[in-house]
């Protein structure tokens, strides 16, 4: 007991250091969970050794995954899911999966069937559950971006989920896999119908939930975590994977209270969740990491943090370009909500510990796939950064004027040149100005809610942007005379 006790306070020491650290970014554009898998690495036995398995500390991070998914699972809206944002959100993932399997094969790991599904799922996820709070934090709920993640990303989480539970139970197979995966979902149906109905009835068991719900009883939380942990129970004796029963439990919560009382619930789930279990499941999941492994072979995992952002991030940006609902936004929103749809490394943290518990994928491997899901997010504000210079280029329409007239190519050059370098002190005065004010956004999170920002700071921007808009809009107009000036 002294063992496991200090080991758990040896995490959480590493859990507020590593929250701390993440605080002093600014515009904080690396995750938390970055930090954790980081230092569970270095804490954990293939390192410094101060971390190491044990039954109870591996008991506290399976109800750290089982609480991570089930608020997960609560944030699903099955209408949005069913819309035509959410289908168009399913074929994208299947696109996706498509690429992924594909570039998995191609790439000859030697894997089996299983292990090549699970490198494959891998590829294409979308760490929804977590992006949740970061939308909510970040302001972007009810923007364009937002509902992108609201579909896509939902797509981007549940599918991969329900493909674990069909593609990673060796024991049976996959049509008995679909079998069991089936009567599963058929029971928590039945569970959030009967549990709606005891709710509108109002017998003794209702009231007493809902009158204690408040109290020293905390009778809906407790409850919740009775249906949690009894789906847990109940996925482990069908060999079906862990998060598919705590998305489960979401649903299910989600269905009986869907209101007010559901959210001061959901809150205090988080709490609970992000103060101890979630960083826990997170540290000792990644104290596996061997970065001897991970050293050893530099081109996989250049090659790992590759498929992760082209497998992803460029089919979502092509659906996005290529469905109508979603083809007006501004090009850095896409870009922005492409990358936001490429966080994935919760959710590869769960799959690769399903992976290495089914046999099917080695320590070393899945050593390499968490750590590529980790440098995925430290690359995205670069990638933010290349983007955005791209987009301020129009390099369409620099290749169109060159091609037109091949001779003025290094006066068209200079002139986009020009255009990118208003367009970047723009950027930046802006997000001083913000600063000023209090808003701290990272790169992407500025793409992803520009227009808004503008709306809502309009007084504050005001100044810089009637001198660095007309200026750049003066260039251009400049430079168009130019060129029709210079056409015979």
């Amino acid at each position: 007991m002294a063992e496991q006790l200090t080991i758990l306070a040896a995490m959480l020491a590493v859990v507020v250091c590593s929250s701390f650290a993440a605080s002093l970014i600014p515009g904080r554009p690396i995750p938390e969970v970055v930090f954790f898998v980081v230092a569970g690495a270095v804490m954990g036995p293939h390192c410094l050794g101060v971390i190491h398995e044990t039954a109870g500390l591996a008991l506290l991070s399976r109800l750290g995954m089982g609480i991570l998914f089930l608020i997960a699972g609560y944030e699903l809206d099955l209408r949005e899911l069913t819309g035509r944002a959410g289908r168009h959100g399913a074929v994208c993932w299947a696109v996706c999966m498509a690429l992924a399997c594909a570039a998995t094969l191609a790439l000859g790991l030697g894997l089996s069937t299983a292990g090549t599904a699970a490198f494959a799922i891998a590829l294409t996820t979308t760490a929804y559950g977590t992006l949740v709070p970061i939308v909510r934090d970040r302001q972007l709920a009810g923007t364009a971006v937002g509902a992108v993640i609201e579909s896509y990303g939902a797509m981007g989480e549940l599918l991969p989920v329900v493909a674990m539970s069909v593609m990673l139970s060796p024991r049976r197979s996959m049509g008995a896999n679909i079998a069991v995966l089936l009567g599963f979902l058929a029971l928590c149906v039945i569970v959030a119908i009967q549990g709606q109905r005891v709710r509108d009835w109002g017998g003794r068991l209702a009231r007493w939930i809902s009158n204690n719900a408040e109290t020293s009883s905390q009778a809906t939380l407790r409850t919740t975590l009775l249906l949690l942990v009894g789906l847990l129970a109940l996925a482990a004796m069908l060999d079906l994977d862990a998060v598919l029963a705590a998305f489960a439990a979401g649903f299910i919560l989600r269905h009986v209270l869907p209101d007010e009382s559901g959210q001061r619930l959901i809150g205090k789930i988080e709490v609970m969740g992000n103060g101890l279990f979630i960083p826990v499941f997170f540290v000792y999941s990644a104290m596996g990491i061997d970065f001897a492994s991970v050293g050893a072979n530099p081109a996989l995992l250049a090659t790992f943090v590759g498929l992760l952002l082209l497998v992803r991030a460029l089919p979502v940006g092509m659906c996005l370009q290529a469905f109508p609902e979603t083809r007006p936004m501004p090009a850095g929103e896409k870009v922005a909500a492409s990358l936001y749809c490429t966080m994935a490394l919760p959710l590869i943290v769960a799959l690769t510990e399903a992976a290495t518990g089914a046999g099917a994928m080695s320590d070393a491997m899945a050593s390499v796939l968490v750590t590529a899901g980790a440098l995925t997010v430290l690359v995205i504000p670069v990638i933010t950064n290349v983007s955005r210079v791209a987009i301020a280029a129009h390099p369409v329409e620099a290749a169109r004027e060159i091609a037109e007239r091949p001779e003025t190519a290094r006066d068209v050059i200079r002139e986009h040149h020009e255009l990118v370098r208003e367009a970047d002190q723009l950027f930046h005065d802006e997000r001083a100005q913000l600063r000023e004010q209090g808003v701290r956004l990272s790169a992407a999170d500025f793409l992803a809610q520009a227009e808004q920002i503008r709306r809502d700071h309009r007084e504050d921007l005001r100044r810089i942007n009637e001198h660095s808009r007309e200026e750049l809009d003066e260039i251009r107009r400049r430079r168009g005379r130019e060129r029709n000036a210079r056409r015979p």
